[in-house]
């Protein structure tokens, strides 16, 4: 399964590349936003150039030909760059455009198995379902993914399922387990991943024990 990282923000991935974990980002306005810088297309420019593999930017618009055209602008920025669809009806049109020019897309704000049908039909390259957000609201984020998988298995579409909204690291073991493609993870989930209390309880009597030979040989 890939690691990709849901940050703007390129100490966190500088971070996650140094770790040996990162395979791409994704950002969305809010995440850009939170830069606070205005220049965004000159920031995934810069996220592009870092990370060498998929850098997810959303579109602003949200009709199909105001959505076309910004998605070809931004595929534009970096032969990196994934375009961001939001899964509506003008959003599928979009993506089938976008794909039609050859145009990686990202349809994103999935939420069933429908509407991940018809994204993978449309022709995105990948599927955004949206697990923690389902869970807010009493429905298992998890199963969305175990639909989504099986579905695409039966008919072997392209598109991979890239599973975000990520809460825990047990969202991430689970997506792995049920076979997802990608997984999109919080700069914080990311280390929550490697910390275990027995791995730190470990470490320390290890140190302990040296400190303690080196103390008897002084």
């Amino acid at each position: 399964m890939k690691f990709f990282i849901d940050t703007a923000n390129l100490a966190s991935i500088h971070e996650a590349m140094a770790m040996g974990v990162l395979d791409g980002v994704t950002t969305n306005p809010s995440l850009l936003a939170a830069e606070g810088r205005r220049d965004t297309e000159a920031l995934l420019k810069e996220i592009c150039a870092v990370v060498q593999g998929p850098v997810s930017g959303e579109v602003i618009a949200t009709d199909a030909t105001g959505m076309i055209a910004e998605g070809r602008r931004l595929a534009k920025l970096s032969e990196h760059l994934v375009v961001k669809i939001p899964t509506t009806l003008d959003g599928l049109k979009a993506t089938r455009a976008l794909a039609d020019d050859g145009i990686a897309v990202n349809a994103t704000l999935c939420f069933s198995a429908s509407q991940a049908l018809l994204v993978a039909k449309a022709g995105a390259a990948y599927v955004s379902p949206f697990v923690g957000r389902l869970d807010d609201v009493s429905e298992e984020g998890m199963d969305l993914i175990e639909d989504i998988v099986q579905i695409y298995g039966n008919y072997d579409f392209d598109t991979e399922v890239l599973v975000a909204s990520i809460r825990h690291p047990r969202h991430v073991v689970q997506a792995a387990l049920l076979g997802a493609d990608v997984a999109t993870i919080p700069p914080k989930v990311i280390r929550q991943l490697v910390a275990h209390p027995l791995t730190d309880r470990g470490l320390d009597a290890f140190l302990a024990d040296w400190r303690k030979l080196q103390g008897e040989r002084s």
